[in-house]
């Protein structure tokens, strides 16, 4: 058998081997984002991962969300939570209030609009409008169906973020994840260079 290798062999090896991975998988987690915009180092050129394909990504996120996450049955049902009530006494009272006050100014028909007959009529009016509260969240579908494109909607959104505030966003997300492999790479670089060690040292 070889002589062993010496101590500074066994420290210096991974040492060199763990900066190396640490090194590398520090600047593969950076070009995910950077550099933003195309440059050439030694006539290869070099875009950041997000910046480069982030139309693609645009439309594959806007594709899940739109067709998975996010249906216009999904925000109809929304409505459902709504206090209709309440709604519907607030827009009565700004849509008919001004228009009470006008035909109460006039000389037959301002002696029957009493207080107690217009509250009558506002909730045999919300009453009506609640009997087809079913029918009015079916039309509003309809409506989403044809007027709001989820998918595209959000692909454009995505298209447009800028790329930083995209970054940052990931990273708020990811950012032990991303700084895990980094000091995997560091890791793995060590048991590398012992690997290296112990090869030297038995196959001579």
């Amino acid at each position: 058998m070889p002589d062993s290798p010496s101590l500074w062999t066994w420290i210096l090896l991974p040492l060199i081997g763990g900066v190396i991975g640490l090194v590398t998988n520090y600047i593969a987690v950076k070009m995910i984002f950077r550099p933003l915009k195309r440059r050439r180092i030694l006539f290869v050129p070099f875009h950041g991962l997000v910046p480069r394909r982030q139309k693609e990504l645009a439309k594959s996120i806007g594709k899940v969300v739109g067709s998975h996450l996010v249906e216009h049955k999904d925000i109809v049902k929304s409505f459902e939570k709504l206090d209709f009530d309440s709604l519907l006494g607030g827009v009565l009272e700004r849509g008919l209030g001004p228009k009470i006050q006008e035909l109460r100014s006039l000389p037959l028909i301002g002696g029957f609009l009493t207080e107690e007959r217009v509250g009558d009529i506002k909730v045999a009016i919300q009453k009506s409008i609640l009997q087809h509260k079913q029918t009015i969240l079916d039309e509003i579908e309809k409506g989403l169906v044809k007027g709001l494109d989820v998918q595209k909607m959000v692909e454009q959104k995505v298209a447009a973020f800028p790329v930083l505030k995209l970054e940052q966003l990931i990273l708020d997300v990811a950012k032990k994840e991303l700084q895990a492999i980094t000091w995997w790479g560091g890791v793995l670089g060590a048991l590398i260079g012992l690997l290296q060690v112990a090869v030297v040292w038995f196959c001579p």
